[in-house]
């Protein structure tokens, strides 16, 4: 959708009137089956997002990509400086497909991506300035400098963006991750990974490992000198919350399949000593780490979230062709042939082994992904890794994020806060589970080794299940849709 101009959002927004109209009636009168956990301005955000995204008559997948890739420009209280993460040595590409290949279980098709050069956005707080001072004409090193300047505490937060796999990048997320830079005293390297269905899985792992790298051993030319893997935390929202657990997976795989073969990589002219350092720690929010889309908090939970139900490849055809999808050859997803659907680094979900994991801290609301965050956090803590679980009632996917400024937000962003500045102390956070009421912020604590609702076993006949039925979806020229 266009936003760039107040005519485009009134031509996006008067259409909906009646609805939020309707929205708003039924919410005063206690007629909204969420009259009694929402307040009037969810309701109508949630109402909105729903309808947007259900909408009968799609966008293609062109249309909405370019739309979600505009930016809105740098100003106000935020320090960004541009960089490009230079392509380093096959090795790298090397130890992923390994990995990728290690996990697999059989018939799981993909292409090895290529190596490219990676781009990404310093990110800091700019204290001391209005919300709409435009950005200094310095040169991106002296961005850099100055954003550096105003780091007073050893946190790097290596964040990846939300979307999807297929929409977005760092300029759509500056003021969370400005926010976030503000909070912890630290700054934040927001990746650009490559974007699905152009390129499809491994493309934005290799792209998040090249980015990991670059922090822990700089290529040359880089503004920044070697940050140690003790001082950085892996975070994101919704697809970018699962590429960090992704990340994590990849790197425990890495390790584990380190042999006397091969004890070392090159990385532009460094050798880097096999097994590869963990991060400090990851914290997700939303995380989406089951493609297959088939946990029963799917269905169970749609009525406080706006994401799309699963669709059926009846209701995928009606799906307008674009440039860019389907694809040639026809792929049943987005982001992956439909055999990878169950990988481990596709759907991290699938993942069996967390032993050695870095802390983990996952931020959700009662939402459609909610399953998949509490399994993967009842299935790490079983494991030995210290897990913080936060659920928040009745809120939607990523709500600390649509909701900035809030109550709820404020809290999850202080204890996203708090868990990174734990970790980068060396301390691991205390294995804990907390529910909040969302009017009163009440909060419960849960047994985080009980969260799940659905057994291990249950869990992979259900993504598989799943898998089967999108592959048989598949008639000619794939036209399955993506899943947000």
């Amino acid at each position: 959708m266009d936003t760039s101009s107040p005519t485009a959002i009134a031509r996006l927004l008067l259409p909906k009137v009646p609805l939020l109209f309707k929205a708003a009636i039924w919410h005063s009168l206690w007629l909204s089956p969420t009259s009694t956990k929402w307040d009037l301005k969810t309701e109508l955000i949630v109402k909105m997002l729903r309808s947007l995204l259900n909408s009968p008559h799609p966008t293609p997948i062109s249309k909405q990509q370019k739309h979600s890739l505009r930016d809105p420009g740098i100003k106000g209280k935020m320090w960004i400086s541009k960089v490009t993460l230079p392509a380093p040595e096959e090795d790298v590409r090397g130890v992923l497909v390994k990995a990728v290949d290690e996990m697999r279980e059989g018939g799981e098709i993909y292409t090895a991506p290529e190596i490219v050069p990676v781009e990404a956005e310093w990110t800091g707080y700019r204290a001391n300035v209005d919300a709409h001072r435009p950005r200094l004409d310095l040169t991106e090193a002296q961005h850099y400098e100055r954003l550096m300047s105003e780091v007073n505490s050893d946190v790097t937060i290596l964040y990846f963006h939300g979307g999807a796999f297929f929409l977005m990048d760092p300029a759509t997320h500056r003021v969370p991750t400005s926010h976030l830079a503000k909070l912890t005293g630290g700054r934040l390297l927001s990746v650009r990974y490559r974007l699905a269905p152009q390129h499809a899985f491994p493309s934005a792992l290799l792209d998040a490992l090249i980015a990991y790298l670059s922090l822990l051993y700089p290529p040359p030319g880089s503004y920044h000198t070697p940050v140690s893997a003790s001082h950085i935390i892996f975070s994101g929202d919704s697809a970018g919350g699962g590429l960090c657990i992704s990340l994590v997976q990849l790197l425990l795989q890495i390790n584990r399949s380190t042999s006397s073969s091969q004890k070392t990589i090159s990385f532009h002219g460094q050798t880097v000593t096999l097994p590869l350092p963990l991060p400090a720690g990851c914290a997700t929010q939303s995380p989406w780490t089951d493609m297959t889309r088939s946990m029963p908090s799917i269905n169970l939970n749609a009525e406080y979230d706006y994401l799309p139900p699963p669709l059926t490849a009846e209701k995928a055809s009606t799906y307008p062709h674009c440039d860019i999808w389907p694809t040639t050859p026809p792929r049943g997803d987005l982001y992956c042939d439909v055999s990878m659907l169950c990988h481990p680094l596709v759907s991290p979900l699938a993942a069996k082994d967390w032993s050695g994991s870095c802390p983990l801290l996952l931020l959700y609301g009662e939402e459609m992904l909610a399953d998949e965050a509490k399994i993967i956090a009842t299935r790490a803590a079983r494991q030995g890794v210290a897990v913080v679980s936060e659920q928040w009632e009745a809120m939607p996917h990523c709500f600390a994020m649509i909701f900035l400024g809030s109550p709820m937000a404020k809290r999850c962003f202080a204890d996203l806060t708090s868990f990174c500045k734990v970790v980068i102390k060396g301390v691991e956070p205390e294995t804990r589970g907390l529910w909040f009421e969302v009017k009163t912020q009440k909060e419960t604590e849960v047994e985080v080794e009980e969260l799940a609702v659905i057994g291990d076993e249950e869990v992979r006949e259900r993504m598989a299940r799943a898998r089967e039925a999108r592959d048989l979806g598949i008639e000619g020229e794939a036209k399955i849709l993506p899943k947000l």
